[in-house]
């Protein structure tokens, strides 16, 4: 019998190893799939917020664009300003949505400058630096959100 009960304890002992062996791997693999399913979400979620900033910054430009020109005493372009501020509060709408409250308040204050900017009648020579103050509050802010708190360069 003591070679009966030396190969039946072998035998559980490399059934026991084998099931260990399998649990571990499989713990390990669920840990792998749940690292890389929340690097894929984060991966999504500053795409997301890319695409909003982006939009962001474009529709910004259109109503800087028709500033510029009328400071300058050049014709308006032939989109109605309306449309721009439209474009442009509907864009800081998108930003809200999926950025942080930081990031939106930025666009907000930098949208609210740009908006009173077209709203007064006259081109203001010598503008204060409300409109260049808010647009680098903004970037900063649109920066930290994509980079999610790495270092930067100061350039």
């Amino acid at each position: 019998m003591n070679g009966v009960t030396g190969s039946t304890v072998l035998a559980l002992v490399g059934v026991l190893l084998g099931t260990a062996g399998t649990l571990l791997g499989q713990h390990l693999a669920a840990r792998v799939e749940i690292r890389r399913d929340q690097q894929q979400r984060a991966d999504a979620e500053r795409a997301e917020r890319k695409e909003a900033i982006l939009g962001f910054l474009a529709a910004a430009q259109s109503a800087e664009l028709i500033l510029d020109r009328r400071d300058r005493g050049l014709p308006a372009p032939e989109d109605p300003e309306d449309e721009k501020l439209h474009d442009l509060w509907l864009a800081k709408k998108a930003v809200e949505l999926v950025c942080s409250h930081e990031t939106a308040q930025a666009a907000h204050d930098y949208t609210d400058a740009l908006h009173k900017h077209m709203r007064s009648s006259s081109p203001q020579s010598g503008r204060p630096p409300a409109k260049r103050e808010r647009r680098y509050a903004f970037m900063e802010a649109a920066r930290d959100a994509l980079e999610g708190g790495r270092p930067r360069l100061r350039r």
